[in-house]
């Protein structure tokens, strides 16, 4: 659906979804620079508490900015803020969905207010926040 600001309403939500995959992980580090071990190399990754490779947080972060800017508000969105709560790892393989849920529209400036998360392919909240857009279309 193109969104446009008058449509949208409280309530309303949308989601974009990556399975995580060796590459994207590697690619990813590419683009950060992040090229922590952790991410990268299985035998320094099971001397961790995680016991294996995990993703770089961003990765889900970028998901929300898809989120965002391609589906919910869409194109025209300008990212204002974003808060951000790590709850679990990212292993390679999990499949991520990205979520924003229309929680406030602020008519004056064109701004609204989404609920932000992040869920695996178990329904667990791998990260959770708020973000203020401003809608320009």
């Amino acid at each position: 659906m193109a969104w446009t600001y008058d449509k949208l309403k409280v309530g309303d939500k949308d989601s974009v979804s990556k399975l995580i995959t060796d590459e994207v992980v590697r690619l990813f580090a590419q683009v950060s620079e992040d090229f922590n071990p952790l991410h990268l190399d299985e035998e320094f990754a099971k001397t961790t508490p995680f016991g294996r490779r995990i993703a770089h947080g961003m990765i889900s972060a970028g998901l929300i900015s898809a989120v965002l800017g391609a589906h919910l508000p869409g194109m025209g969105t300008v990212y204002m803020t974003q808060s951000l709560k790590f709850r679990r790892p990212v292993f390679l393989g999990d499949t991520l969905t990205a979520w924003a849920e229309v929680q406030e529209k602020i008519d004056a400036k064109k701004r609204i207010v989404l609920k932000t998360w992040v869920e695996n392919q178990k329904g667990e909240a791998v990260v959770e926040g708020e973000a203020l857009t401003m809608f320009d279309v």
